[in-house]
């Protein structure tokens, strides 16, 4: 699929290259973010809700060089803050509490330069293209069912999700004979069919792997795992399922933390291969590289396979156990202490200084 230039792309042609700045949206994984730009040099401008700066970044203020305070989300992404952005020679990064707060079709027509992918993000917000991609790219997933009748009729578990980036918030799991109602439920809350997915439960380990494209160094690196600690489904390991039937409790799937994780050595084949394929997918799928970080996100099952159930096109909020620190994988790409949100900066500082910029934002 060919592309001509990207917004982002037009607008980095007027940037000093000398003077490139990070722009970091509050919340998600912007605390790594600045500090990782702080460790390679990198001026970073933090921008954030009102509400968020007094609560959490106010208490950080060596973390960056300058805060843009807005007073709602909706001017996150003003004309005046992209106006201030663009004369800073500011490149955003995208997270997914950015996506959920402005969507994506604010950041489709941004007219600043975007590290990374941004139309892998609009992939991103659908289900449909979302998993077609990763079918696309040939890495093993589980089923996925367009009806909860044919979703009953497979005789296995399903987990029912809700569009957009919530973190889990309000997905379902179902047996064969519950499916039909769950989805009932689900669309007397205003969700439509065609919006919610309907996936094979796979019961194994989850691994989600952390990845990053450099296209200054012409490779996909790991860098990282994580696992997910999720309300109130671990929670629930510690409840009876005796009690658990008496109360009527029922998993749900909040992300509340994660936590890092390092594979058995033979998965790596599997992982890495997964990795390389999904860049070139999206190139294909696009027109325009995966740069930067992604994620996906599966299960290991008895047999060592590896379903990924979905991806992230950007950097993902595991990525911040290692905030910091030397990620076990990172230490074979790098000596230093390497983590996402450094890694970032330095593919950030080292495109500009080679003068090419425009390859790794759109």
């Amino acid at each position: 699929m060919a592309r001509g230039r990207s917004p982002g792309q037009e607008a980095v042609r007027g940037y000093d290259l000398g003077r490139i700045r990070l722009a970091v949206p509050a919340s998600h994984s912007a605390l790594q973010l600045l500090r990782g730009a702080r460790d390679e040099g990198v001026e970073a401008i933090l921008v954030a809700h009102r509400r968020y700066y007094d609560a959490i970044y106010s208490r950080f203020p060596w973390l960056y060089s300058r805060a843009i305070v807005v007073e709602s989300w909706r001017d996150l992404l003003s004309p005046r803050v992209v106006g201030e952005l663009r004369e800073a020679n500011a490149v955003l990064v995208p997270h997914a509490s950015l996506i959920e707060y402005v969507g994506v079709e604010t950041l489709l027509e941004l007219e600043l330069p975007v590290l990374g992918n941004r139309y892998l993000l609009e992939i991103e917000a659908s289900w449909d293209r979302k998993l077609s991609l990763l079918e696309d790219a040939g890495i093993d997933t589980p089923r996925r069912f367009s009806s909860p009748r044919e979703a009953a009729e497979a005789g296995v578990p399903v987990i029912v999700k809700l569009p957009g980036a919530k973190g889990g918030r309000g997905y379902r799991l179902a047996a064969p004979g519950s499916v039909e109602r769950v989805v009932g439920e689900l669309e007397k809350q205003g969700y439509r069919l065609e919006d919610l997915v309907i996936q094979e439960y796979v019961v194994g380990v989850r691994l989600y792997s952390h990845y990053f494209n450099s296209l200054v160094h012409g490779r996909v690196e790991l860098l990282g795992m994580d696992i997910r600690l999720e309300s109130n489904v671990d929670g629930l390991a510690r409840v009876p399922p005796r009690l658990q039937e008496e109360l009527g409790l029922e998993p749900s799937y909040t992300v509340v933390a994660n936590m890092p994780i390092v594979a058995r050595e033979s998965l790596l084949a599997r992982v890495l291969d997964y990795g390389e394929r999904f860049a070139r997918a999206v190139e294909r799928a696009t027109g325009y590289p995966a740069a930067g970080p992604y994620s996906l996100e599966g299960i290991v099952t008895e047999n060592l396979e590896y379903k990924i159930f979905e991806f992230s096109g950007r950097i993902v909020a595991g990525t911040n156990v290692y905030m910091g620190l030397q990620t076990p994988y990172a230490s074979l790409y790098w000596e230093d202490p390497m983590y996402m949100g450094r890694r970032i900066a330095r593919e950030l500082r080292e495109a500009a200084e080679k003068g090419i910029l425009e390859k790794i934002v759109t």
